[in-house]
């Protein structure tokens, strides 16, 4: 029995296979015929990975004992006929839990242990460390001894307050938020600090990834889980217990970590099965439930429509049973089409651009390319088609053009070499403003800003500085570009007038959705230099880690506005290389094509075929690419779910080795003669009263 979500991600899932499958076939038509170059493969690279890893991240988060592994459970695993996740009563999940899907990998269960605290290394750094995790073999197909593994996120030790306090796990001036002591004194700990379950499962390999939270003094103590994972999540669903409604420590999660208005928030009131009262009535207790309802939206200052009444316990065991009627009872099947309705249209809607924005690069380029060789072939059939009755001195004059012609046109390299070198120059200064460099030596400012101070005074101001720092940064290095992009734009204009190239630059990239970033993270860090979290910034090792962590963020946020400044610029000078070795296989062709004519009788009328073809080659070719572009389009622009009612463009079918000229072909002709003569190609040198008779042999 899928459910609403589980249906939803299989659609969007099957639209992502057929958006790639299209994407692949026009790079593999644009790489067969030397179109495709270096700049565009990774353009192509990157969008197929994207299709292909697309991640949609649902964090579920809630206090201990609230039934969030169940509802879990009851959303996503139901098909396994039995508990994935522990949901047993009292305390289940320990420490973060994380699953997904990761095809290079083989199914494990990896835990961090919680003693990686001391080392002051963010999750982000120790991801990369399999020597720091602890790794544990999964038997996908074997459900008990699944369970059975994953039974270890619920595993604790007994540490001393000495060491719990070095773990970031105890606090003196908190004591409302520490664990209990045992008679002895020591403290419970969780054994982990991170767990990464690789499933197999159908949904985790459509692109869920799915986060499983523990309570209010485990999301404190790691600021990743609050600075990196809640933030990047899709959506965030807080569940709450029906029966108590919205208590003390869930408003302090909520204000402290899920206040964001960024998040996409949906709240739970689970376990509504507990207000079952035999000395109620059903409407009774209908209207209790629509009371906490309305109470908990108030408290928490969200529409009511964001809060869900549902009972998950219930929901598991009829999905396990096969009961259509007692899910629907259960309340769980609303909340998975709010999550599926709001958050599906988003994920598509962004690939959607992704993909049309590349397939139509693609195809321009490819265009722009194959228009070049057409006037290089027009030429080329003007030059041949004036020599028929022409001497064999008038030859060897053309063949010396050639040359003369050639040998010119290599007088540009030395003008791109230092194009290339003004080029590259600039990039390593763009490149250079968004180093690791940069990076460090800005945070150490703010470090230096807000050392010795007690309770982080000033601390929000002097990390408000340094993001708007980093903005002017940005901003520093998309004026660059645009620096860049004009020098660019002279040359070119230049090249194409001196030696004839079709060189055209694109707009710089626009670096405003990276600073949009930095806004975001402001808004999510800046809460860690406020006077309710000052305790945690002077605990050992927490501003260390803190420090870590915030680097890695800003770290990514940079490292992919320069990629995206690269890539740019890569895409301008790959156009160069590739115009560069278009022009000297044209001359080659030329030379070859006088050379033969000159050595045997009868050649000539073979080459005019020969260049002919290759010119309806051209033909077909462009309307091979503008199917294939035009099909990827469509697939990507076409509703998830709908794919199997594309109609694909019927691709034509490449000429024969032999074609006879046509009346359209004499007319394409006409078309290219004039553009090539206008553009003062060999055929000046043959006569004006030769032209008619040049056209007539055409037809």
């Amino acid at each position: 029995m899928k459910t609403f979500i589980a249906r939803q991600l299989d659609t969007l899932a099957g639209w992502r296979g057929a958006v790639d499958k299209r994407v692949q076939s026009l790079s593999a038509l644009l790489a067969d015929n030397d179109l495709q170059d270096d700049a565009a493969t990774a353009q192509i690279i990157a969008l197929r990975e994207r299709l292909a890893s697309d991640k949609l991240v649902l964090a579920f988060v809630a206090e201990f004992s609230r039934g969030k592994s169940e509802l879990i459970n009851a959303i996503f695993f139901a098909d396994a006929g039995r508990r994935v996740l522990p949901a047993t009563p009292g305390r289940t999940t320990m420490c973060p839990v994380e699953l997904r899907h990761d095809a290079d990998r083989p199914p494990r269960l990896s835990l961090l242990p919680i003693e990686t605290r001391l080392r002051g290394l963010s999750l982000a750094e120790l991801r990369g460390h399999e020597e720091a995790w602890q790794h544990v073999p999964l038997e996908p197909r074997n459900t008990q001894s699944l369970t059975q593994a994953l039974a270890a996120v619920t595993r604790t030790q007994h540490v001393s307050v000495e060491q719990a306090t070095a773990l970031g796990l105890w606090n003196e001036n908190r004591p409302e938020d520490n664990p209990p002591q045992t008679a002895d004194g020591r403290v419970e700990v969780p054994n982990w600090r991170h767990a990464l379950i690789n499933y197999p499962h159908p949904l985790l390999e459509a692109g869920l990834v799915v986060i499983d939270t523990p309570g209010l003094n485990a999301i404190g103590a790691e600021p990743e889980l609050t600075l990196g994972l809640l933030p990047t999540a899709h959506a965030v669903v807080f569940v709450l217990a029906a029966d108590t409604g919205v208590t003390r420590t869930d408003l302090a999660i909520w204000r402290e970590h899920l206040g964001g208005a960024s998040l996409a928030r949906f709240v739970v009131l689970n376990k509504i099965d507990t207000l079952v009262d035999p000395l109620a009535t059903t409407e009774e207790v209908e209207a209790q439930i629509e009371q906490q309802r309305r109470h908990t939206a108030a408290t928490l200052e969200i529409p009511l429509a964001r809060v869900f009444a549902l009972s998950a316990r219930d929901a598991l065991s009829a999905r396990v049973g096969h009961n259509a009627e007692a899910v629907t009872a259960s309340r769980v099947p609303p909340l998975e089409r709010a999550l599926a309705d709001e958050l599906m249209p988003r994920r598509h809607e962004l690939l959607v651009q992704a993909a049309v924005t590349v397939v139509q690069q693609l195809h321009a380029g490819a265009l722009h390319r194959l228009a070049d060789r057409r006037r290089h072939t027009a030429e080329q059939l003007l030059e041949l088609r004036g020599l028929r009755g022409k001497s064999s001195g008038k030859l060897q004059r053309m063949l010396e053009r050639v040359e003369i012609e050639a040998a010119e046109f290599e007088r540009c390299t030395a003008r791109l070499a230092a194009l290339r070198s003004v080029q590259m120059r600039q990039l390593r200064e763009m490149t250079a403003r968004l180093s690791n460099e940069t990076l460090r030596r800005e945070v150490g400012v703010l470090q230096n800003e807000t050392a010795g101070r007690p309770f982080n005074i000033g601390g929000k101001a002097a990390f408000a500085s340094l993001l708007g720092r980093l903005r002017d940064v940005l901003t520093a290095a998309e004026r660059q570009a645009d620096e860049m992009r004009q020098m660019l734009e002279a040359s070119f204009t230049q090249l194409n007038t001196e030696f004839g190239f079709a060189l055209v630059v694109s707009p710089a990239p626009s670096l405003e959705a990276y600073r949009r970033e930095l806004t975001l993270i402001q808004d999510n860090y800046s809460r860690y230099f406020g006077f309710h979290q000052a305790w945690r910034m002077s605990q050992p090792g927490f501003a260390e880690q803190f420090r870590r962590m915030l680097l890695s963020k800003l770290r990514v946020v940079f490292e992919n506005a320069g990629a995206e400044l690269e890539l740019w610029s890569k895409a301008s000078s790959g156009q160069i290389e590739m115009q560069l070795r278009e022009r000297r296989r044209g001359f080659a062709r030329r030379r070859d094509s006088l050379e033969r004519v000159q050595s045997a009788a009868g050649e000539l009328e073979l080459r005019i075929a020969e260049v002919q073809q290759q010119e309806d080659h051209l033909v077909h070719l462009i309307s091979r690419i503008e199917a294939l572009a035009g099909n990827a389009v469509s697939a990507a622009r076409c509703p998830p779910g709908q794919e199997d009612r594309l109609v694909d463009t019927v691709l034509p079918a490449l000429l024969p080795a032999a074609v006879p000229a046509s009346a359209a072909q004499s007319r394409r002709f006409d078309t290219v003669l004039d553009h090539a003569a206008s553009a003062g190609s060999l055929a000046a040198e043959l006569e004006l009263d030769e032209l008619p008779a040049a056209r007539q042999n055409a037809a």
